[in-house]
């Protein structure tokens, strides 16, 4: 039949892309590593260093899910063959839909791997900090917050991420002021890191009772969580350190002693918090390995000797700083200045769908071909 002969060209015009898709993931380094790591963790002693074990462990999974996606596309691009193969055999236009929807599929996954292959960076790998604050405007600008935090979180549970809330400070009436998650999965910080910037929402605001369109800020930071095995000093009189009481989300009290810690780095300016444990003193080892992981990155960044010459990233919470606009009204649309990528399905963004975004955003910085220069 027809439309099976037309769908095996297109599956054999598609080999070799996912054979070259097979090279570029370097399927064979990911295999040499594996098999590595599985007999470091069959070794006495493995469990005697916790935190190592761990982390090789997770390493291992994020191999043996490398290279078993691998193998389901090519397992899929055989099946959906066998299926044209019947179809035409037995002429059963019944199994058209299933290798409509089979090749469709397959065609998606092997855009989302092509994605992973332009993850080169040092730190894209690493787990990644996500901190998002307010801008000037009240109410409006923190229920934006809120908007972008919600984003976020469903952007990590529709890729199969985990998060976990680091710091979430309510807003006086709605929304949220500040808020920073550390979300976890593979190239976390690679794919995230896209998101870095001031977003601007322009909307009619559901606070304001004469249904006046306004625009409101918020400021993405986002840094990779940097293992303790890169070594940074930091002098205990270069820290402030201050505690308050934690709130949950929703305005749930985790705690109602001042378990909280905030962390001022004087040097450098740069701020961070943590309430997620009910022990402050956990609660000021995780700020200073975020910290640690903010000096890292900016100093390597700017190429810097000492930490001392660092100064914190410093967003400009408004008009004419942003990297992305959010358009609800009078119109539907969330346009990207950096790259030019665009969407009108801004329910969709809002609920976490992002990787239009965030692909553009890689392919711009393989190639340098930026909307804005």
């Amino acid at each position: 039949m027809l439309q099976f002969d037309e769908y095996k060209v297109k599956l054999n015009n598609l080999k070799p892309e996912l054979e070259e898709l097979g090279q570029a993931l370097d399927l064979e380094a990911a295999e040499r590593e594996l098999d590595m790591l599985q007999a470091e963790s069959a070794s006495d002693g493995f469990w005697d260093n916790v935190e190592k074990a761990r982390k090789i462990q997770q390493r291992i999974s994020q191999l043996e899910g490398k290279i078993n996606a691998q193998a389901k596309r090519l397992s899929t691009w055989d099946d959906l063959m066998v299926l044209c193969e019947m179809g035409n055999e037995e002429e059963d236009e019944s199994l058209v839909p299933e290798v409509e929807e089979g090749f469709e599929g397959l065609l998606r996954n092997m855009e989302e791997a092509r994605l992973a292959t332009l993850l080169s960076g040092e730190y894209d790998p690493s787990p990644a900090i996500v901190s998002l604050q307010a801008g000037a405007g009240g109410t409006e600008a923190q229920d934006w917050a809120q908007m972008l935090y919600r984003m976020y979180t469903r952007w990590a549970e529709r890729h199969g991420f985990t998060y976990s809330i680091l710091d979430y400070q309510d807003g006086d009436e709605a929304g949220i002021k500040s808020a920073t998650i550390r979300i976890d999965g593979e190239n976390a910080y690679g794919y995230l890191k896209s998101e870095h910037g001031v977003h601007r929402l322009v909307r009619v605001s559901p606070f304001d009772a004469n249904a006046r369109r306004q625009t409101s800020f918020a400021a993405v930071e986002v840094t990779p969580e940097i293992d303790d095995s890169v070594e940074v000093e930091i002098r205990p009189e270069d820290i402030e350190m201050q505690v308050y009481r934690a709130s949950g989300a929703g305005g749930q009290h985790v705690n109602k002693t001042s378990s909280a810690v905030r962390l001022i780095h004087k040097p450098s300016g740069l701020v961070v918090a943590c309430q997620t444990e009910r022990s402050q003193l956990q609660n000021r080892e995780t700020c200073m390995k975020m910290l640690r992981s903010k000096l890292i990155q900016i100093k390597e960044q700017e190429h810097l000797d000492k930490i001392s010459d660092i100064k914190g990233v410093q967003l400009k919470i408004e008009w004419g700083s942003q990297i992305r606009s959010y358009v609800f009204m009078p119109y539907q649309l969330v346009k990207d200045n950096r790259t030019a990528y665009e969407t009108s399905n801004i329910n969709a963004v809002m609920d976490g769908d992002l990787d239009g975004f965030i692909n553009a955003y890689l392919t711009a910085s393989a190639t340098g071909n930026w909307a804005t220069k």
